[in-house]
C-alpha cells in the first residue's frame, strides 16, 4: 500500500526564463483533485529506464535549464520549462561570458575542455552574433609603464588601454567569449521548448518517482524532473527526504558601457587595486565593455536564498563607482559613467563543484546547478551529459561521479575554500 504526502514550498522557486508564453492549460489538474505522493528513501539508480520519459518538467529558465532542453531535443524528446520570469532573467542574462579550456584542474577540467568545444559547435550551429575567440591578458594599474606602449606598437595590448597602466601581459592565447543573454535564448527556442511561467512550490510523488510539479498550487504532470535554479536549486531539500544542498549565493555587481566604434577584442583580468575591484573586463562583439570583479559581494545561505527573488538582487551603487573609477582611469574611452548597472547570483556550493546527477532516493529527478563563476563555459557540458543520464541512464561525454549530488547528505561538515575562478590551479581574479 502507497503512503501518499506532498510537499509543499510557499517561497520563489525558478531563475532565468523564456520568450514563449504558455497558458497555465498546460497544467494537468488542481491539488484538490490530486492523490498526494511520498518518497522512500535508497541509492541512486542510473539504469536505463525501460522506456523513454514523456513528460519532463525542468525547473528554471537559465543556461542550464536551456542547455539541458536543446540536447535532449537533438534526441526528439521535448520538455517544459518552468520560469517565474523569463529566459534568462538572472545570471544567465547578466553573466560575463567569458570562456576558458585548460583553466580547470582536477574533476572539473573535462566540464571545461568538452564545453568549451561545444561552445564553438552551438555557435555554428545557431549563428551566434555574440561568440568570438579572443586572448586574455594579465593588467596592472598605476603609473603608466613605457612597456605599455611598446606592446600596443606590437598589436599585443588594445589601443583602447590609453589610461593609467603599470603592465600587461598575454594570459592565455586561446580563450573565447559569447553573449549569455543570446546563447540561452537561442537554445530555448531551438529546443522548441513549451515554457510555463509560474513558480515551482514542490512536487507530487509517487514511492521514489515524481508524478507531478507543483506551479502555483496546480499541478503540471512529469515522469521526469530536473533541478535547473542556480542557486535555488536548494530549495530541493524542502522537497526530497534527507537530502542536503549547501549553497551560498555569492551576489555580484556588473557594470556595461556601450560605445559607438568596435572594441579590439581582448579579455582582461586587472589586479586588485586601491578601490577595491579586481576586475575582469570582456569587450563583446556588439560594441559593449561588460565588467565584472567589482567586489563587494554579498553572501547568502540557504535560508537566505528561499527568502529572497532574483528580482530582487541588485547593483550595489557604491561598488558601480568604484568600478567606474578603477576602469575610466585605465581606458580614457569609460573615464564616465557605465550605462547599464546590475547584479546576479552565483550558485557556490562548499566544494566549488556542480550538482550533476540523480537526487538520491528517486527514480526519475535529477538536478543541475551550483556551477559557480563557471556556468556559462559549463552549460553546454551540463545540458549534453544530462540529456545521456536521462535518456540513457548514464553520462557519456564526461565523468559526473564527482558532482554526486547527495554528497554532503552524509558529511555535513565538509572542507571548503576559495571559489573563484583559477587558471589551472592558481587563483585567478576575485575569490571568495
Amino acid at each position: 500500500m502507497n503512503h501518499r504526502r506532498l510537499v509543499l514550498l510557499g517561497v520563489v522557486s525558478v531563475l532565468g526564463v523564456s520568450q514563449a508564453f504558455v497558458s497555465n492549460s498546460l497544467i494537468s489538474s488542481s491539488l484538490s483533485t490530486r492523490q498526494r505522493v511520498g518518497l522512500r528513501g535508497g541509492a541512486c539508480d542510473t539504469k536505463m529506464a525501460a522506456k523513454q520519459p514523456e513528460n519532463i518538467v525542468i525547473a528554471g529558465g537559465g543556461l542550464q535549464a536551456a542547455a539541458i532542453a536543446y540536447y535532449l531535443s537533438k534526441r526528439g524528446v521535448s520538455s517544459t520549462v518552468v520560469e517565474r520570469s523569463k529566459v534568462a532573467a538572472a545570471a544567465s542574462g547578466k553573466a560575463g561570458g567569458f570562456l576558458a579550456r585548460g583553466w580547470g584542474s582536477g574533476p572539473t577540467g573535462q566540464l571545461h575542455e568538452v564545453s568549451f568545444d561545444l561552445h564553438e559547435t552551438l555557435a555554428e550551429e545557431l549563428k551566434l552574433k555574440g561568440y568570438r575567440k579572443l586572448p586574455t591578458l594579465s593588467v596592472s594599474g598605476g603609473k603608466r609603464a613605457g612597456s605599455v606602449d611598446k606592446a600596443i606598437e606590437k598589436g599585443q595590448v588594445p589601443k583602447w588601454l590609453d589610461g593609467s597602466v603599470s603592465s600587461a601581459r598575454l594570459m592565455d592565447d586561446a580563450t573565447a567569449q559569447t553573449t549569455p543573454d543570446e546563447l540561452t535564448n537561442a537554445l530555448m527556442d531551438k529546443s522548441g521548448a513549451k515554457v510555463v511561467i509560474g513558480k515551482v512550490e514542490g512536487v507530487e510523488r509517487d514511492g521514489g518517482k515524481v508524478s507531478g510539479v507543483i506551479v502555483d498550487g496546480k499541478v503540471i504532470d512529469a515522469d521526469c524532473f530536473v533541478v535547473a535554479m542556480g542557486p535555488w536549486s536548494c530549495m530541493a531539500e524542502d522537497w526530497f527526504d534527507d537530502i542536503s544542498i549547501p549553497m551560498q549565493g555569492v551576489r555580484s555587481t556588473s557594470i556595461v558601457f556601450r560605445t559607438e566604434e568596435a572594441i579590439d577584442p581582448y579579455a582582461l583580468f586587472c589586479a586588485e587595486d586601491s578601490n577595491g575591484c579586481h576586475l575582469e573586463v570582456y569587450p563583446r562583439a556588439s560594441n559593449e565593455v561588460y565588467m565584472c570583479g567589482i567586489g563587494g559581494s554579498k553572501y547568502l545561505n540557504n535560508d537566505d536564498l528561499k527568502a529572497i527573488s532574483p528580482e530582487e538582487i541588485t547593483a550595489d551603487p557604491a561598488r558601480v563607482k568604484a568600478a567606474e573609477s578603477s576602469f575610466g582611469a585605465m581606458a580614457k574611452f569609460a573615464a564616465r559613467s557605465s550605462d547599464q548597472q546590475q547584479a546576479c547570483m552565483r550558485p557556490c556550493p562548499p566544494d566549488a563543484m556542480p550538482y550533476l546527477g540523480q537526487i538520491p532516493g528517486t527514480d526519475n529527478a535529477y538536478m543541475a546547478a551550483g556551477h559557480n563563476c563557471w556556468g556559462i563555459l559549463w552549460g553546454p557540458v551540463t545540458g549534453l551529459a544530462m540529456s545521456e543520464l536521462i535518456l540513457d541512464g548514464k553520462a557519456k561525454c564526461v565523468d559526473l561521479s564527482a558532482f554526486d549530488v547527495g554528497r554532503f547528505s552524509k558529511n555535513v561538515g565538509s572542507k571548503s575554500g576559495k571559489r573563484g575562478r583559477k587558471q589551472g590551479t592558481t587563483d585567478v581574479g576575485e575569490q571568495w
